[in-house]
């Protein structure tokens, strides 16, 4: 089986396609595979998978975890179908605040690579959605923070007005207000 790792607008985040087989009898697809994700440039070490189930039109985020527990994720959609979103919280990134948006499905089987300086949102769009995930770092509730999701600077057309969300994630902060105390900087590299 292949992978391919698919660039986004956000470099480092990465949409990763792998070859599977589908017959009669159901799939299989080695959705995880060191080596191969190592040749990709995925080095990330997975500590944590996590499994939720979402009933349509739940939407989940913008999460992170600063740089006390900082959490790159691997995530991919097993039953149904997300609008799956990451965003740039890099202060001082070329691509600060912008975001990529990825509908994952269990029919397409593709998988988002999330790094550690990036926030992590998805919408279910099928009436029950699994979403799948590994993570580099355990979770920290301390280490949590939480932009919100409508944030106008971010501007996702998440195509619902009223999504159901946690008390949690109704409170998430604006991306300005997260800019006075950044999670993260960005460095650029010579």
């Amino acid at each position: 089986m292949d992978s391919r790792a698919i660039a986004t607008a956000i470099p480092g985040v990465w949409v990763i396609e792998t070859d599977f087989f589908r017959d009669e009898r159901g799939f299989f697809i080695e959705s995880y595979h060191s080596q191969r994700f190592h040749a990709l440039g995925i080095t990330a070490t997975f500590v944590q998978d996590n499994h939720s189930r979402s009933r349509q039109s739940v939407l989940r985020g913008f999460h992170y975890q600063d740089a006390r527990a900082p959490m790159a994720k691997l995530v991919r959609c097993t039953r149904g179908s997300i609008l799956d979103v990451v965003v740039d919280l890099r202060a001082g990134s070329p691509t600060f605040g912008t975001h990529v948006a990825v509908e994952l499905s269990e029919e397409n089987m593709h998988q988002v690579y999330v790094p550690h300086w990036c926030g992590h949102a998805f919408l279910a769009l099928s009436e029950i959605a699994d979403v799948q995930y590994k993570c580099s770092s355990y979770y920290t509730p301390e280490a949590e923070g939480v932009v919100a999701w409508n944030d106008p600077d971010i501007g996702v057309a998440w195509g619902i007005a009223t999504p159901i969300t946690s008390q949690r994630d109704q409170r998430g902060q604006s991306l300005r207000t997260y800019l006075e105390r950044p999670a993260y900087t960005y460095t650029a590299r010579a």
